[in-house]
């Protein structure tokens, strides 16, 4: 198969690019960008995965990241209809899996009232890319039977809006996507809700990339261990006892000793 016969003028593509790592692409990712003749793309796709795309493909930043946002979602939404309708062959390179707090739905929505044909091509996510490194797995018989994704990005600055008592289940593992401003309140409405301060979490920075950095640590010392570590980068947070399988090897440990100096 041709790149091009993967998508035709007028088609677009929503196209995870994973965590970073352009080894982490799929083979059908990789063809797309390739195939495209206009690329729209986040803030967190990789810079080695940029450097795939060939240059006479036009590319163009919708970067959002927290505080920062080069393009609104609307925006966003126009731009990939009108390069639809003017016949390019269009790829939407979103970082992780577009299934993931990628707002996929709305760009979905606004393609199909124009009548665009729309493909998606999955991703790995942060989460599972954060596992990896650290050496566990994100369920565990015994432990951990089931794992829940949220986001603790707010709108507004307003209280993040999710089911404490659903997430401080102990026997799961909750994986916490742009929690790095949220970490305060995190800790505090989990504790709250009956998940005990030493619950083992895992603050992972840039996954897979290679800054990559990993902090093992406890749910109670998680706003002062993030405060010092986290900085301003990605970061994804694990919570949950299979955190406690990480590899220290692959990850340093915030101990209460540790974090208070």
């Amino acid at each position: 198969m041709q790149p091009n016969d993967l998508i035709a003028p007028g088609d677009v593509w929503l196209v995870g690019a994973g965590p970073g790592d352009p080894d982490l692409l799929t083979r059908k990712a990789e063809r797309l960008i390739r195939a495209a003749d206009i690329i729209f793309y986040d803030a967190l796709v990789g810079p080695g995965i940029l450097d795939l795309i060939p240059d006479h493909v036009e590319r163009i930043s919708v970067g959002k990241r927290s505080g920062r946002h080069s393009k609104d979602q609307q925006t966003i939404d126009q731009l990939l209809v009108a390069a639809s309708q003017a016949g390019k062959r269009v790829v939407r390179l979103k970082g992780g899996d577009p299934a993931m707090f990628a707002r996929t739905a709305e760009e979905i929505a606004a393609l199909r009232g124009v009548g665009a044909n729309i493909g998606i091509c999955p991703g790995i996510t942060a989460a599972s890319a954060a596992a990896a490194s650290a050496g566990l797995s994100l369920s565990l018989r015994g432990v951990a039977r089931r794992v829940q994704f949220v986001t603790a990005h707010s709108q507004g600055g307003k209280a993040i809006d999710l089911d404490w008592e659903a997430l401080a289940d102990p026997a799961c593992t909750l994986a916490v996507y742009m929690g790095r401003d949220a970490a305060s309140e995190l800790s505090r409405a989990l504790i709250l809700a009956g998940l005990p301060g030493a619950t083992p979490a895992l603050i992972t920075c840039d996954a897979s990339m290679p800054q990559e950095k990993n902090l093992r640590t406890r749910l109670d010392l998680l706003p002062l261990v993030m405060k010092a570590f986290a900085e301003n980068r990605p970061t994804l947070i694990l919570i949950g006892e299979v955190v406690a399988q990480a590899d220290l090897t692959a990850c340093a440990e915030a101990t209460t000793h540790k974090a208070s100096v």
